[in-house]
Formats: C-alpha cells, structure tokens, sequence
C-alpha cells in the first residue's frame, strides 16, 4: 500500500507540466508562422514593385519605338513617378547614340534603395 500512495504523489502535476509544456511548443509554432507569414507578404510587394518597374520602363521604351523621329523628346532625368512606385523616379539617357537606357528607382520606407534598368537600340531621329 505504501508503495502505491508514494508512486501516486510522484506523479502529480506531470500532467499540468506536459500540457504547459505543449501549449509552450504551439505557441511558438504559431508565431513562426506568422513570421514566415510576414515574409511572405513583404516579398509579395517587392515583386510587384519589380514588375511594375520593368512594366513603366518597357512603356517608355515602346513610346520610343513608336515615334523614331523624336528620341530626343524622351530624354529625361529623375522624372518623379512616385504616384505609381514609393519615392519613384525614371531616368531616360542615351550613353551611347542610338542606344537609350531606361532606369525606375524606388525606395519603400525603412528599405534600401530600388533599381530596375533596361537598355534598348532605337534607330531613328
């Protein structure tokens, strides 16, 4: 009888302690994956920020395709675009005749800064 009641009082609270235990390991899965959660949607807007950097710069270029004759009239620098980018800005030089060069920054708040750069041959002008 001894024996039973002293097995019986070494035993209690384990199973408090295993379930604070597994409530302990839940909560930090759950809070991993709101971290991964977070990455995610930060890496998401990225993208997107990229794409429509490279979607205004292929614009512009095929502005320029279109009317040959007046190149010159698209040269521009630091043009703010920030209604379409965060702090946006695109630049268009010609650093070679007949080869223009299309450059979109952007810069999100507490981030370092963006740059996507296309370079396109136009003959004409």
């Amino acid at each position: 009888m001894r024996k039973a009641s002293s097995l019986k009082s070494a035993q209690q609270g384990v199973v408090l302690l295993e379930t604070l235990i597994a409530i302990l390991i839940f909560s930090m899965a759950v809070i991993a994956i709101l971290g991964v959660e977070a990455i995610m949607i930060k890496n998401t807007s990225d993208a997107k920020y990229r794409a429509d950097a490279s979607y205004m710069a292929q614009q512009r270029i095929g502005l320029m395709w279109a009317d040959p004759d007046n190149l010159a009239a698209h040269l521009e620098a630091n043009t703010d675009i920030s209604a379409l980018l965060p702090s946006g800005t695109r630049t268009v030089t010609e650093p070679v005749p007949g080869q223009f060069t299309v450059t979109i920054t952007w810069q999100l708040p507490g981030e370092v800064r963006h740059t996507f750069t296309t370079t396109a041959s136009i003959a004409g002008g």
